[in-house]
């Protein structure tokens, strides 16, 4: 059925055939939402499409909160330690890795930060309160146990361990629902550690009186793994003061130190925990929101509690802008960071991503289209679409692309690879490095100091750039020897670079076993000076 009508020739100027979007879809958000006043945002880098600076604010979005995805070398720490660098800058923001690998231990030294090494000396008390009352902090250290192990299958060991670490309160005169704990002279209170926990277990068992002395007993084992000597790193009085980790500028908690992945989940999430509560009372305390974040919480490849949906990662993503503090979470791998996540984070940076299933998870998770899909999976390193959950609607895309992060030059590392020369019991150890680090420009004036030429110098270090800035120990040792380096020296710049003896002889060792083609083993002459 035709229906008669009349056809209308109307004028209009582009910009209102462009709000209409009939003919034009935009590919990037509009300026006003990219380009914020730089003395109170975060510079990213440039669009793709139109140029146009991106200047990263927590006010545009639903949540300061941010997650990073990439392979290894897409650039993801760069961009942490970049953005990290600018809201100390912007913000007058205080940051705090918690850095599963050590990955940024050195980077921090370097700027100026502190580093906490658990397990090397550092301890964190499971049963601090961090200001929170006794009833809440026993909710949860259960919380934390059930992530971590088995007992939530267990239920009356679950009653029993909750029973025991609520009596070690009441023994040293805690009272239970109160945040303030003093004694009658008004001194803090000391708070009791997991092994007066185990002990109120063990005399329970003594007293032969329960009905179920297996379970009595699997609760105390359960237990026992954390307070072993040498590894009761959450068995102790605390070291570590949480004052000073939020609000001491850039902190990076170093778990190397932690002989598994239990251990570091463990430290992580008892962190997170605290920090949770102090940005609570301080919100609570002050009112009115501030400019800018008052702390960032950076967890890097941390999946063991980024992946479970009731983490308090997870938890700390839900509670959104009002306490002023974001956390960043960077993967190689998006499927370890939880969806719960993906849907709450007000940004995501996409780098380089390599495998399907990943970019399947990704779109699933972030909603973006196959057009962007297409150009994420050609993304070369430090390029990066960004994804945005934008406060109000609009008829633009939540995904644009960057040119690249335009980030802080970081100073320029070399690695030399340990591995080869390591024991198998030293490989076994988590405590023992697997590679050194040393600053390019000092490596260069090392070798000046030995005699060697601006070219071979060059050549040296073009061999480091090939090989991703890393080269294993004994080639580098054959390389010097070459260029005509006594071992004495080699042996110095060694030591100096944090080598122990025992390892540059085996390192010398090795090179004679190379140098003759592996066929008997020549007696390397090594002279080790105190």
């Amino acid at each position: 059925m035709a229906i008669a009508g009349t056809l209308k020739l109307v004028k209009l100027p582009n910009s209102a055939i462009s709000r209409r979007n009939i003919l034009v879809h935009p590919p990037e958000p509009p300026m006003e939402l990219l380009f914020g006043d730089p003395t109170t945002s975060i510079y990213i880098g440039r669009t793709k499409i139109f140029n146009v600076p991106f200047y990263w604010t927590h006010e545009n979005v639903a949540n300061p909160h941010i997650a990073v995805c990439g392979i290894s070398g897409s650039g993801k720490s760069y961009f942490i330690k970049t953005f990290l660098l600018r809201a100390a800058f912007a913000w007058n923001s205080n940051a705090l890795i918690i850095d599963w690998a050590g990955e940024y231990r050195d980077w921090v030294k370097q700027s100026g930060g502190k580093v906490i090494g658990l397990g090397r000396g550092s301890y964190l008390n499971l049963l601090d309160l961090g200001g929170m009352k006794p009833y809440d902090r026993i909710k949860q250290i259960m919380r934390t146990l059930e992530l971590l192990t088995d007992i939530n299958q267990y239920p009356e060991q679950r009653r029993l361990t909750e029973q025991a670490i609520e009596r070690t309160y009441l023994e040293n005169k805690f009272r239970m629902d109160s945040r303030e704990q003093k004694d009658e002279l008004g001194n803090p209170l000391t708070p009791p550690t997991l092994k007066d926990v185990v002990r109120v277990l063990s005399e329970q068992s003594q007293m032969g009186s329960y009905e179920f002395p297996a379970e009595l007993e699997n609760a105390i084992y359960r237990l026992k793994q954390f307070t072993k000597s040498g590894e009761d790193f959450f068995a102790q009085q605390s070291t570590v003061k949480l004052d000073d980790i939020v609000t001491s500028g850039l902190v990076d908690l170093d778990l190397v130190g932690l002989p598994d992945e239990t251990m570091r989940a463990l430290a992580a999430l008892t962190i997170l925990q605290f920090i949770k509560e102090k940005m609570r009372i301080a919100g609570a305390m002050e009112g009115a929101r501030q400019s800018g974040l008052r702390l960032l919480i950076v967890l890097d490849e941390a999946w063991k509690i980024g992946k479970d949906e009731n983490s308090d990662a997870v938890m700390i993503v839900r509670e959104g802008r009002k306490y002023n503090f974001g956390m960043i979470i960077a993967s190689q791998n998006p499927t370890d960071i939880s969806e719960a996540i993906f849907s709450n984070v007000g940004t995501t940076f996409i780098l380089k991503v390599k495998f399907e299933r990943f970019l399947d998870y990704l779109q699933g998770s972030l909603n973006f289209s196959n057009y962007m899909r297409e150009e994420i999976s050609r993304l070369g390193v430090g390029q990066a679409a960004v994804n945005m959950s934008l406060t109000t609607q609009t008829p633009y895309p939540s995904t644009f692309l960057l040119q690249k992060v335009e980030g802080e030059e970081p100073s320029k590392e070399y690695f030399l690879d340990l591995v080869a020369v390591l024991s198998a019991n030293q490989k076994r150890d988590i405590k023992v490095s697997r590679n050194v680090s040393f600053l390019k420009e000092e490596f260069r004036r090392k070798l000046r100091q030995f005699g060697l030429t601006d070219t071979k110098i060059e050549q040296i270090t073009k061999s480091f750039e090939k090989a991703n800035k890393r080269m294993d120990v004994v080639s580098f040792v054959i390389t010097l020897e070459r260029d005509g380096i006594a071992r004495r020296n080699i042996s110095e710049f060694l030591k100096d670079s944090g080598i122990d003896d025992i390892t540059i002889i085996n390192i010398f060792g090795k090179v004679d076993l190379k140098k003759s083609g592996g066929v008997g083993r020549e007696i390397s002459q090594v002279v080790i000076e105190v």
